[in-house]
């Protein structure tokens, strides 16, 4: 290598290199955004007065957070919307508070969008209902999200906009929840947010999107997370359109790969858009499925499912598919199944999505097709104390088995599914090596694993899990200059102080676009 290339050096650093043939350095360096040089403290000589140098005094450096499962304008919209989070309400009444409040510094009839709430961290123990939103904003339409995005609850003036009555039957993969004495809607809806978002609440204004980015851009570098992996089923062409806008025009930093739903396959094949399509800032990735069992059966059926599933297969494309309950699962372990043995063995590294609820059966079958696990070791963190008291004691060992799934061979990659949770890496990191929920309390403790296997996930793992791999993950000279400082090496301080440990800088392509 010529030294006059390098254009930034971090040195008197501890490198996590994430690289087995050089776990640790002391020095990287970068030029045109990649890393052309990884050595010891030593080599300084080599580089100085000729590149911007970062005196890391011993400070960690890792590889940058990958977050594989994410969704990123889910996430900008809730951070310009009412927090109704474990962490800012404790009550219905709480919200209520919220709503009320936003409700005087709102136009008559323009929507109030809540966020984030959590029945079972309520001091009541249940959904919120229409009632209780109209209590506390009689003269707008609300729509409270909860906090799997799976659900939400309108107001009166809110399901009227929505044209959901009594007589309103539910939809193919949604429900209706309703009052027993009446039979009227009581303003909870599952299955039905997408239908919301797009077909009833008008469209947030450029501005209200770039605003919403702007916040989410900043909390995601501030966590080091230098890659994401936006999970968002109802994306398609126009929302590839919207990606390339904000990362042509800076605003949104981290580097996306975007997977997008069936319905978009046809779209981009005509257009000439191909399974890794575009640039190291964005590309196109998996097709995305969520089959369900709202309404007590699985939507799609299986065979449909299995269908959808080889046509995105033939097609080229990963398969993404969303799992949370062990029938979902099996039924995701079907039709993988079904795929290879129609198409041809191979590892095209199709993915299951959660994995949740997995018991021994399914991750043998799992292992069969060389399946792909990404999996949100935080969701223990933040939601351990409901699955303790509601999730069934014989299921409880099956319930995101880190540990299992890495030992047969599932190759698992970590992500925070935020806004379904906050997308800190270094929570995720803590409830992986603990299983300790916020509460303190252990949730199969047999499924712990190590800081270097979990800071694995969220790295090298993470790339492994898009086909990116050879690009970034870890710090090897001809990967990306993607990077994280952090304020203590996760690998070496006791399980209790991952969480407390700081991202003093992160850096994408060679530049630093955060620090402390």
């Amino acid at each position: 290598m010529s030294t006059e290339t390098a254009d930034l050096v971090l040195y008197n650093a501890n490198i996590l290199t994430m690289n087995p043939r050089r776990p640790r350095a002391g020095l990287v360096a970068a030029k045109d955004g990649e890393i052309v040089w990884v050595g010891t403290s030593d080599d300084l000589e080599l580089f100085k007065g000729r590149s911007k140098l970062i005196n890391c005094e011993g400070e960690t450096v890792i590889p940058g957070f990958n977050d594989a499962h994410i969704h990123i304008m889910a996430y900008a919209s809730n951070l310009l919307s009412v927090d109704c989070s474990p962490s800012s309400v404790a009550s219905v009444s709480d919200i209520q508070e919220k709503i009320r409040q936003q409700a005087e510094r709102t136009p008559r009839g323009t929507w109030i969008k809540g966020t984030g709430y959590n029945e079972f961290y309520l001091a009541e123990h249940r959904h919120p209902n229409r009632h209780d939103l109209d209590r506390a904003a009689p003269c707008h339409p609300v729509r409270l999200s909860h906090r799997s995005l799976h659900a939400c609850v309108l107001n009166s003036r809110g399901l009227a906009l929505a044209g959901i009555t009594v007589e309103t039957p539910d939809p193919p993969g949604g429900l209706i929840d309703r009052e027993l004495d009446t039979g009227e809607p009581s303003g909870l809806l599952f299955g039905m947010n997408s239908y919301i978002n797009e077909q009833v609440i008008p469209h947030p204004s450029e501005k209200e999107v770039r605003r919403g980015v702007k916040l989410a851009n900043r909390s995601l570098l501030s966590s080091g997370i230098t890659s994401v992996q936006d999970a968002t089923v109802r994306n398609g062409f126009e929302q590839w359109r919207t990606f390339l806008r904000l990362k042509e025009s800076g605003e949104l930093a981290p580097r996306v790969s975007m997977m997008f739903g069936l319905h978009a396959l046809a779209d981009f094949a005509e257009r000439g858009l191909y399974f890794g399509y575009e640039d190291t800032t964005l590309r196109l990735g998996a097709v995305k499925f969520t089959p369900d069992e709202t309404r007590g059966q699985l939507n799609p059926s299986q065979e449909e499912l299995n269908e959808a599933v080889l046509r995105a297969h033939q097609a080229g494309f990963q398969v993404a598919i969303h799992a949370i309950e062990e029938s979902t699962v099996h039924a995701a372990a079907t039709a993988l199944e079904d795929c290879l043995r129609r198409s041809g063995k191979g590892n095209p590294r199709h993915r299951v999505e959660h994995c949740s609820v997995c018991p021994p059966p399914l991750l043998r079958r799992l292992k069969a097709v060389k399946a792909l696990v990404v999996t949100q070791p935080a969701f223990i963190y933040y939601s351990g104390e409901r699955y303790l008291s509601d999730v069934a004691d014989t299921q409880l060992s099956w319930l995101y088995r880190t540990r299992s799934f890495l030992k047969n061979g599932l190759k698992p990659a970590a992500s925070s599914d935020c806004p379904v949770v906050p997308c800190n890496p270094l929570v995720g990191m803590y409830a992986a090596v603990t299983r300790k929920a916020e509460s303190g309390q252990t949730l199969s403790p047999e499924e712990a694993i190590s800081a270097e296997q979990a800071l694995r996930m969220y790295t090298l793992a993470g790339a492994y899990a898009s086909f990116e791999e050879q690009l970034k993950g870890s710090v090897e000279v001809g990967k990306m200059a993607d990077l994280v400082v952090l304020s203590a090496d996760p690998t070496a301080v006791s399980p209790e102080e991952l969480k407390g440990i700081r991202v003093e800088k992160t850096i994408i392509g060679g530049e630093v676009v955060w620090e402390q």
